[in-house]
């Protein structure tokens, strides 16, 4: 998989693998290949999750994933791991080793963050895009990506017939459902939301805010690198990085949180345990020695 977008859709890169050969199988049941104007079909929470774990399982076989004694899945466990449950989703989390810049989170709650990324961002910074890309689960924008797919690819109209819920999808439907969905961004307003989720989640678990301007300011430094016409490419869905800094600044103002971020050293795996400083005391007892004169007198 050869994906260096930034923030690309999650669901966009969640499809993004060789959707042909998906051994994804939820039923052999044919659906219609033509749409013919049905309004009532709808994809659940629970829909999108489950065609969401089946392919996130496919692609954590089809990318290094790192074992838990990994550097970098030490860290991304310290960094968010106690962090498991949304309103209505499960997180789980997975490191993919690539030199790749990206990470996404899927309607089921799977988060995957890439090693480049990791190698790029101090923690503050990755709880912050990590967060944005949560905030595209939480708003239900994963959901409404994949009812958009079924619709363009007009393969709902047998599932309509079936009390308007998701039928069974073959490895063939999946690779136009997958096509699909790369091309559905998400919007900039949506995109917008899961920033100003992010900001929220910062605050409210205690988090310096400011790493969320210091995030996109990186990223802003990268569209003016030598790759930046791929990278603004793949930005394109997207609000400038700029601007998304300068607003995520002036929410800080707003709040009185405001402050010049320092970025801090980033360490892939545990943290160092900091030396117990040992103070010896060395106690000096003080000897005093009574010299005794004795008197003699001789009487004549």
């Amino acid at each position: 998989m050869n994906t260096k977008s930034l923030f690309l859709s999650a669901s966009a890169v969640l499809f993004g693998f060789s959707v042909a050969q998906a051994q994804i199988n939820l039923g052999e049941r044919a659906l219609g290949a033509v749409q013919k104007g049905i309004t009532g079909f709808t994809i659940t929470d629970a829909d999108a999750a489950a065609l969401s774990k089946a392919a996130v399982d496919k692609m954590d076989t089809e990318n290094k994933v790192a074992e838990p004694t990994d550097p970098y899945a030490i860290r991304l466990a310290r960094v968010f791991g106690k962090y498991t449950k949304g309103d209505t989703y499960t997180l789980n989390y997975k490191v993919y080793l690539t030199k790749d810049v990206n990470a996404f989170a899927t309607a089921d709650g799977s988060v995957r963050v890439f090693s480049g990324l990791m190698d790029i961002m101090d923690d503050n910074e990755l709880i912050a895009v990590i967060g944005h890309e949560i905030g595209h689960v939480n708003n239900h924008d994963s959901r409404d990506a994949m009812k958009a797919a079924y619709k363009k690819e007009a393969l709902i109209d047998a599932a309509a017939s079936q009390s308007n819920k998701v039928a069974a999808v073959t490895d063939s439907q999946l690779g136009k459902i997958g096509s699909a969905i790369i091309d559905c961004k998400f919007s900039r307003k949506q995109e917008s939301e899961a920033d100003l989720f992010a900001y929220e989640f910062m605050k409210k678990n205690g988090y310096d805010v400011n790493a969320e301007e210091s995030a996109f300011r990186t990223l802003a430094k990268m569209s003016q690198s030598a790759e930046s016409s791929f990278i603004d490419q793949m930005m394109s869905s997207h609000p400038d990085s700029n601007l998304r800094a300068d607003t995520a600044k002036a929410r800080a103002e707003k709040d009185g949180l405001y402050k010049a971020y320092m970025k801090k050293p980033i360490i892939n795996g545990a943290l160092p345990v900091a030396k117990k400083t040992t103070t010896t005391k060395t106690t000096t007892k003080a000897t005093t020695t009574k010299t005794a004169t004795k008197t003699t007198t001789t009487k004549k």
